[in-house]
């Protein structure tokens, strides 16, 4: 497996009432990020995520609407189609401390977010649809 090298780490927020994932991906396709992990805090005022159905291949979305707090943001930024891609997961969770999270959709609207970016460098990856599950993977990148 290559071995992948942080060069720079890039700490911020984003706007208040943007989209989150919007936000993310002109983010680091705007800095040319082609490699990278993703973590953020924060709150929202819609959040929008999914589960993945594996028997139908296909993303179940889920709508919370109303405040809900960012209790983690994880992710990453490799290539798909030639664009650095973002490819994240969320946890919310409401005011009763009810937890709900998955795969991050467009459509959460941000109260406030807080976000570090490390960007890597090393053989970059690039997305491709895996047949057998589905799901746009890394070509690349297996540890054994």
């Amino acid at each position: 497996m290559p071995d992948y090298r942080a060069i720079r780490t890039v700490i911020g927020q984003l706007p208040h009432g943007s989209d989150l994932l919007d936000g993310l991906t002109e983010f680091v396709q705007g800095k040319n990020i082609r490699l990278g992990r993703i973590q953020g805090i924060g709150a929202t005022t819609h959040a929008v995520f999914a589960y993945y159905d594996q028997q139908t291949k296909t993303y179940n979305p889920i709508e919370c609407k109303g405040g809900m707090e960012i209790l983690s943001l994880s992710g990453n930024v490799s290539m798909r189609d030639g664009k650095p891609f973002v490819h994240a997961h969320i946890a919310l969770s409401d005011g009763e401390g009810k937890v709900f999270g998955g795969h991050l959709m467009k459509g959460t609207t941000l109260f406030a977010c807080e976000v570090t970016i490390d960007e890597f460098e090393g053989e970059i990856l690039e997305r491709g649809k895996d047949e057998r599950t589905g799901l746009f993977l890394w070509k690349k990148g297996h540890l054994m």
